[in-house]
């Protein structure tokens, strides 16, 4: 149950963090964050959860995180259930709470388009560009593997030891900086969930990639890195 609390608490983190700093922030004329402040967000909610949690229950806050390691010989397969629920049910509750706070502004309609509330999308115009679904998955499988080569490395047992949750994060920085033009950047199915759920409609019809994509990337990660980097 502690490891199950801190996979909780850390994806709450990630998904008011990160995705807070997309809808309160980011759009904000001339003193906004933009999407590097957007970018950095995530990366910090990344390294600071890891470093404040990772202690508990390895930091994974995110489902592809807990597949890859578990196909890289990481992460025992009788955990990964229980920590998915946990880590879906702690970014809705962040989410939840995004929605609370997002909704007391004057004139508040709600969401209804993929992209609206951060939500994930693909073959919607967002930041002036249209990317299509090829697209889209393209860049999930390719930003969740890159991800998890780099978690299955700087958690490694030959790794530098501490420095793997400044890596882990930087490397989200990175992911999110290259992609949130094409998908708003998931490769984290609870992420992408926990949005999707106050907006309906769209983003929960184009849930399915987010979820498809990120456990592709993160299996072709696990084994990979398994082969490359045998744990034994």
């Amino acid at each position: 149950m502690k490891k199950l609390m801190a996979e909780f608490i850390g994806t709450f983190w990630l998904v008011l963090g990160g995705c807070g700093s997309a809808v309160l922030a980011a759009g904000i004329p001339d003193i906004g964050i933009g999407l590097v402040g957007v970018s950095l967000a995530f990366g910090l909610t990344v390294l600071t959860g890891a470093y404040a949690l990772g202690h508990i229950s390895g930091g994974h806050f995110n489902p592809a995180v807990s597949i890859g390691l578990w196909i890289g010989g990481r992460f025992d397969k009788k955990d990964l259930i229980p920590y998915i629920i946990s880590q879906v049910l702690g970014g809705i509750l962040g989410a939840a709470t995004l929605y609370l706070i997002v909704s007391g502004q004057e004139g508040f309609v709600g969401y209804s388009q993929a992209g609206d509330f951060a939500t994930n999308f693909y073959g919607v115009e967002q930041y002036g560009h249209t990317f299509s679904m090829t697209a889209a998955l393209v860049t999930e499988v390719v930003m969740t593997f890159m991800f998890l080569i780099v978690i299955l490395g700087a958690t490694h047992k030959n790794a530098s030891p501490g420095f793997g949750g400044m890596a882990i994060g930087l490397a989200l920085t990175l992911i999110h900086l290259i992609s949130i033009p094409v998908t708003n950047t998931s490769v984290n199915p609870a992420r992408s969930t926990a949005q999707a759920i106050f907006v309906g409609g769209e983003a929960m019809g184009q849930l399915w990639l987010f979820w498809v994509a990120p456990i592709v990337g993160a299996i072709l990660a696990g084994l990979a890195y398994k082969f490359m980097a045998p744990n034994k």
